[in-house]
């Protein structure tokens, strides 16, 4: 059997035997060469060098790329701006076409029921009918009033005015003087009568006013 004093006496050889080992590994792979170290200083800074021009080419590369993408936005963002302001300008053509069509209307309308309006019934003639169709007008008249309210409505929903004529000096802007008549109580170039209404399309001229202007002749 083996003694405590034996067991000791292995396990002090066996740490001997481990430092020894350890000694002649570090004797075997020696102190490194300073030749060598500076070999490898150079080539990894020759490899840092490499990496740092690749990563400058890249950096380039993604720099001229972003120019071109940022060139070829500023280009989009034109053309649609551009195209934007063509489709709001056929838009704006198309409305003034439509709402054109609709002072047109309104123009039949009002003079239909300015008609109504100094409508006389003839008391000789129909006599038995006569109450049924005063009647029957009126109330025609009075639906007419109602539509043409509701006309201007729409026009105003619109953005359309009536341009302001009667009593107000001639503007030629707004409008257009096809008669003229002679009212010495009236200032010179004051709008007499309102031949056709004039229009105004969000505060710009969608159709002159047609009317007649008071003109004193002098001497």
């Amino acid at each position: 059997m083996t003694t405590e004093l034996q067991k000791n006496e292995l396990l002090e050889d066996f740490q001997k035997y481990l430092e020894q080992s350890q000694a002649d590994d570090f004797v075997t792979q020696g102190v490194p060469d300073l030749h060598s170290l500076l070999s490898e200083m150079t080539s990894l800074k020759t490899e840092v060098k490499a990496e740092a021009r690749q990563f400058k080419n890249t950096l380039d590369t993604l720099s001229s790329a972003l120019t071109i993408v940022e060139e070829d936005n500023k280009v989009l963002a034109a053309e649609l701006l551009a195209y934007g302001l063509r489709l709001e300008q056929q838009q704006e053509k198309l409305m003034r076409t439509m709402l054109l069509q609709m002072v047109d209307m309104y123009d039949r309308l009002h003079t239909g029921v300015e008609v109504l309006q100094n409508y006389q019934p003839v008391k000789q003639l129909f006599k038995k009918s006569r109450p049924k169709d005063v009647h029957f007008i009126e109330r025609f008249k009075e639906g007419q009033v109602m539509t043409l309210k509701r006309f201007e409505q729409l026009l105003l929903e619109h953005q359309v005015r009536i341009i302001d004529c009667l009593g107000k000096r001639l503007d030629p802007v707004t409008m257009n003087a096809v008669e003229t008549e002679q009212d010495l109580s009236q200032d010179n170039g004051v709008v007499l009568q309102e031949l056709r209404k004039g229009f105004l399309f969000k505060d710009q001229v969608l159709r002159l006013a047609e009317v007649k202007v008071n003109k004193i002749n002098h001497g």
